[in-house]
C-alpha cells in the first residue's frame, strides 16, 4: 500500500532482495572532497564558451581592448558573486542553490517561481546550448570543407545528453571522475593555446593590439550583450551551491573551492583571449564560428584538428557539471513539495536521484529541437541574472535582519551590494537600450509560475492521480524517498 505526502507514511518502496516490504528513507552520499569541488566549478565553467563566445564579445564591443576589459569584468563579477554564494551556502547548507535560498528566505511562492523557471528555461537552455557546442566541435573533423548538417549536430548533442544522464543515474563517482578527467584535458588544451599565443607575442606579433580600443561600442545594450556572452563562458561559478549536501565539510570546502577555481579560470580566460588576438586579426576572429579551431588551423597547421577534439571534450565536461547541478534542483524542489514526489526519490542501491535526472533530460531534449545557440545564451543570461539579483537581495536581508545566524564564512556587506547593482544592470540594460519582445515573453513566463503554484501546489489539484502514478514509477524505477543528508 502507498501513502501520500500527508499520510502516516510518505512513501513505501519494495527493496530488492528483501523478502518483505520495507520503509526506506535514503540520503545522498557526501562523496565530493576539495579536489572534486574545484573540478566541478572550474570544469563546468571552462566549457564551450571560451571556444565560441570570444567572437560574439568582440562583435558586440567592437575592439580587442574592449573585449579584454569585458572578459576581466566578467571574471571580477563572478568572483564577487561566488563569494556571496559561499556565505549563503554555509548559512543554509542544503542542496538546491537559489531554490533552497528563496524557500528559506522568501517562502514558497518565490521559490516555486524559480524552480518553475529553472526547470523549464534555465537548466534546459543551458544543457542544450552546451550540448550543441559539444556536438558542433565533435563533428567538425568529419566536415572539414563544409558546415556540419544541423540534423547531425542535434543528434550528436542528444546522444551526449543521454549518455551523461545514464552516467549520473548509475554512479556519482563516475560522474566526478569524468569531471576531473575533462578538466585536466581542457587545462592542457588551454595551456597549448596560451603558450602558442605567448610564443607569437614574444616573436613580435603584437600589431593587432595597436589602437586596441579603436571602434569600441559604448552603448548600454552593446555592453550588456557583450557581458551576456562573456558571462556565458563563466556560467557554472555557482555549481557547488546546488550540491552542498554531497560536499564533504561544506563550511570549509565551499569557500576554498570558490577562491581557488574562479580566479584560476579568470586568468586562463584572459590569457586565452590574448592568444586569440595575437594569432588572429579582429576580422578573422569575428568571422569565425569556432574560434579555437580557426586558431588551431593557423598556429598548429595540420594539427589544427586537435583543437576541435579538445573543445568537444571541454564542452562535454561542462555539460557533465551542468547536468549534475541541474538534476539536483529538480530533486530538491520535489523534496520540498513543489514537484511530484517521484522526483524527490533516489535509487535504492545506487543512491542517485535518477527520476529527477530523467525529467531534466526529457525537458532538455525538447528544448534542443528548435535550439539556436545565440538566442539560448541571451535568454539564459537574462533569466539567470534576474534570479541572481533576487538571491543577493536575500543575502542582504539575512545580513541585516538575521545577524545572529551562524556564519562559518562571511563577506563584507559592500560586496553583495556591488554585485546586486551589476545584476540589475545586466537585466535592464539590453531591455532599456534595445527592447525586444522576447525579453517580455521570458519575463511573463517567470511570473506565470504563480498561476501554476496556486491550483497545483497550494490547493493540490490532481494530487490523488499523482500519488497513483508515483506509486507505479517508484516500483518501476526502484526508488525510495531521499531524506536530507546529515
Amino acid at each position: 500500500m502507498f501513502y501520500g505526502r500527508n499520510g502516516a507514511l510518505r512513501m513505501i518502496c519494495v527493496v530488492r532482495h528483501a523478502p518483505d516490504i520495507a520503509l526506506s528513507i535514503l540520503s545522498l552520499k557526501r562523496e565530493m572532497g576539495l579536489i572534486g569541488a574545484i573540478s566541478f566549478i572550474a570544469g563546468t565553467m571552462m566549457g564551450s564558451g571560451i571556444f565560441m563566445s570570444p567572437q560574439s564579445v568582440l562583435i558586440n564591443i567592437g575592439s580587442p581592448g574592449g573585449s579584454l576589459v569585458i572578459w576581466a569584468a566578467c571574471g571580477v563579477l563572478v568572483t564577487l558573486g561566488s563569494l556571496c554564494y559561499a556565505e549563503l551556502g554555509t548559512v543554509i547548507p542544503e542542496s538546491g542553490g537559489e531554490y533552497i535560498y528563496f524557500l528559506r528566505i522568501f517562502g514558497q511562492v518565490i521559490a516555486f517561481m524559480f524552480a518553475f523557471s529553472c526547470l523549464f528555461v534555465m537548466i534546459p537552455t543551458s544543457v542544450s546550448g552546451i550540448a550543441l557546442s559539444f556536438a558542433e566541435y565533435a563533428v567538425t573533423p568529419f566536415y572539414l570543407d563544409c558546415t556540419p548538417p544541423d540534423l547531425v549536430v542535434k543528434c550528436v548533442a542528444a546522444a551526449g545528453i543521454m549518455v551523461l544522464a545514464t552516467v549520473h543515474s548509475m554512479n556519482v563517482r563516475l560522474a566526478i571522475f569524468i569531471q576531473v578527467f575533462c578538466m585536466c584535458f581542457k587545462l592542457v588544451a588551454l595551456t597549448v593555446i596560451i603558450v602558442g599565443g605567448l610564443v607569437l607575442l614574444f616573436n613580435g606579433n603584437s600589431n593587432h593590439f595597436e589602437d586596441s580600443f579603436k571602434g569600441s561600442n559604448v552603448e548600454i545594450s552593446s555592453i550588456g550583450i557583450s557581458l551576456y556572452q562573456g558571462l556565458w563562458s563563466y556560467d557554472g561559478w555557482n555549481t557547488l551551491n546546488y550540491l552542498t549536501e554531497e560536499l564533504k565539510y561544506p563550511e570549509v570546502n565551499l569557500p576554498r573551492a570558490v577562491m581557488i577555481s574562479i580566479p584560476m579560470v579568470t586568468l586562463l580566460y584572459l590569457l586565452v583571449n590574448v592568444s586569440y588576438l595575437v594569432a588572429l586579426t579582429p576580422k578573422e576572429l569575428m568571422s569565425s564560428s569556432a574560434v579555437a579551431v580557426t586558431w588551431g588551423n593557423k598556429v598548429l597547421g595540420s594539427w589544427g584538428w586537435v583543437m576541435s577534439i579538445a573543445a568537444a571534450l571541454s564542452a562535454f565536461g561542462s555539460l557533465n557539471g551542468t547536468f549534475f547541478s541541474g538534476g539536483r534542483v529538480c530533486f530538491v524542489a520535489a523534496r520540498e513539495g513543489h514537484l511530484p514526489d517521484i522526483l524527490a526519490m533516489a535509487h535504492v542501491n545506487r543512491l542517485t536521484p535518477s527520476p529527477a535526472l530523467i525529467f531534466t533530460t526529457a525537458i532538455s531534449l525538447l528544448v534542443l529541437i528548435p535550439g539556436d545557440f545565440q538566442s539560448i545564451v541571451n535568454f539564459f543570461s537574462f533569466t539567470a541574472w534576474f534570479f541572481h539579483a533576487v538571491t543577493l537581495s536575500g543575502l542582504l536581508y539575512l545580513k541585516i535582519k538575521k545577524p545572529e545566524l551562524p556564519r562559518p564564512y562571511k563577506v563584507p556587506v559592500v560586496i553583495p551590494i556591488l554585485v546586486l547593482l551589476a545584476a540589475i544592470f545586466l537585466v535592464l540594460a539590453p531591455v532599456i537600450d534595445n527592447p525586444a519582445i522576447e525579453y517580455l515573453y521570458v519575463t511573463l513566463f517567470i511570473f506565470s509560475g504563480v498561476l501554476v503554484y496556486v491550483p497545483f501546489i497550494h490547493y493540490k489539484i490532481c494530487s490523488g492521480l499523482l500519488e497513483k502514478f508515483t506509486a507505479f514509477l517508484q516500483i518501476f524505477l526502484e526508488v525510495a524517498p531521499a531524506d536530507k543528508t546529515l
